[in-house]
């Protein structure tokens, strides 16, 4: 099964792919209101509203307001070793907010302060029961199932202290979806590849995972309860641009694709954020 938040002429509605179409939930505004109120069993007697071409729809991101949305850096064996760090324990975390996400196809926004934006393709997990330290069983059973994250970095920021939250959290930088692809749709070593105006940059597989969705849900369950629609941003195989020598960075105009085998694809295309000003004393404060 495969689910998607699209837009409307009357706003965001939660779809159901049906062959080439998406065919709207009555009454379900986005796949996370979905989780919330009925789950994936609830999904086709649901799908009863308006059909509409799969190649034609508008993508929003796929859960529109997450509850949280947490983040696992480092949780891929070739990214670690790209980055000379040593293979992990424990995973790292850090938080994104609902601010940051865009949709499928939306323009990613870089912004005047970063002269060094990176891509990074991701797995998430869409949660869809409430969990509270899980078991193996119950956090198995708390996938929904899969999406698609490009994790955009301004590294410069992301490198000016030990956290990485002001680099990873920028606003309509962070593409999620396509759609929600349910766990038996995603094959355990699907590939996972970015390209950048149709060169490839990551290619990697999921089973690469030093801390599979599992543990994930299970580790992060015991800091706090999951509940449904919340996302877990597993992390982002080799090849990402500031591990590159030279290093590569994204700039305005270009066309970046993330594809993960048995959910699609993410295709995005970077523009400068247009603005007024830029604080000058905010970040000369910061770089202090």
């Amino acid at each position: 099964m495969k689910l998607a938040t699209i837009r409307t002429a009357d706003g965001t509605r939660a779809a159901l792919l049906d062959g080439e179409a998406y065919v709207e939930l009555a009454g379900v505004a986005d796949v996370g209101a979905l989780l919330r109120d009925g789950g994936l069993a609830a999904a086709e007697a649901k799908a009863i509203g308006p059909r509409h071409a799969a190649a034609d729809v508008e993508f929003a991101p796929v859960v529109t307001r997450p509850g949280k949305i947490l983040c696992v850096g480092l949780n891929y064996r070739s990214h670690i070793l790209e980055m000379k760090r040593d293979l992990p324990q424990y995973p790292t975390l850090f938080a994104k907010f609902a601010d940051t996400l865009i949709g499928a196809t939306d323009d990613i926004i870089l912004p005047p302060e970063s002269d060094a934006i990176d891509w990074e393709a991701e797995l998430g997990i869409v949660i869809g029961a409430t969990v509270r330290r899980a078991t193996a069983e119950e956090a198995e059973q708390a996938i929904a199932g899969y999406t698609i994250c490009n994790d955009i970095s301004m590294r410069d920021w992301q490198f000016r202290t030990r956290e990485w939250l002001q680099g990873k959290t920028w606003a309509d930088a962070t593409p999620l979806g396509p759609a929600l692809a349910t766990v038996d749709e995603v094959p355990a070593d699907a590939a996972i590849t970015t390209t950048v105006d149709g060169v490839e940059k990551q290619r990697g597989r999921i089973d690469d995972l030093v801390h599979d969705p599992v543990f994930l849900v299970r580790y992060i369950s015991t800091i706090l309860p999951l509940r449904p629609g919340d996302v877990i941003i597993t992390g982002t195989t080799g090849g990402v641009g500031h591990a590159r020598e030279p290093r590569e960075y994204l700039h305005a105009g270009q066309t970046v694709t993330v594809a993960i085998d048995g959910i699609g694809a993410l295709t995005n295309v970077t523009r400068a954020e247009a603005v007024d000003r830029i604080s000058a004393g905010a970040l000369a404060g910061a770089e202090q």
